[in-house]
């Protein structure tokens, strides 16, 4: 009897059920299953975005803002505009209007090393989305 099985019986004097280690054998890859498959995740839905640009104001500056008024924001005209997927940077593109509806046209998907590095301390707990 193992040291664990002799305490678990201190603990259980009137005894009954007898108490066994388990013993489990090595795992064993069956090939069965080894080519994952894509069909498992296609139909799940992820947040996507594409930020135009940002800006920074002060309460004052919103409770001033009124129809007509401009916020100006850190992108320039032509400037390209960025894709978020789950909010990280995924893809980069111009604007185009398609039958009066906003769109955009894809002209850079970001590498995978590369949106690695633009996650840059997601690892250590900060919050870069808003940086630029």
């Amino acid at each position: 009897m193992s040291d664990e099985n002799e305490q678990l019986a201190e603990n259980n004097p009137g005894g009954g059920a007898e108490v066994k280690s388990a013993r489990f054998g090595e795992l064993q890859d069956e090939g069965g299953g080894g080519g994952l498959s894509l069909d498992l995740v296609l139909d799940i839905s992820m947040p996507v975005t594409v930020e135009l640009g940002r800006a920074t104001m002060t309460v004052k500056e919103l409770l001033q803002m009124g129809p007509g008024s401009v916020v100006e924001l850190d992108h320039s005209a032509g400037e390209p505009i960025d894709l978020y997927v789950r909010d990280v940077c995924f893809a980069r593109g111009e604007v185009v209007v398609v039958d009066n509806n906003f769109g955009l046209r894809i002209t850079e998907v970001i590498n995978a090393g590369r949106r690695i590095r633009e996650l840059g301390g997601a690892e250590d707990g900060v919050d870069k989305s808003n940086d630029r």
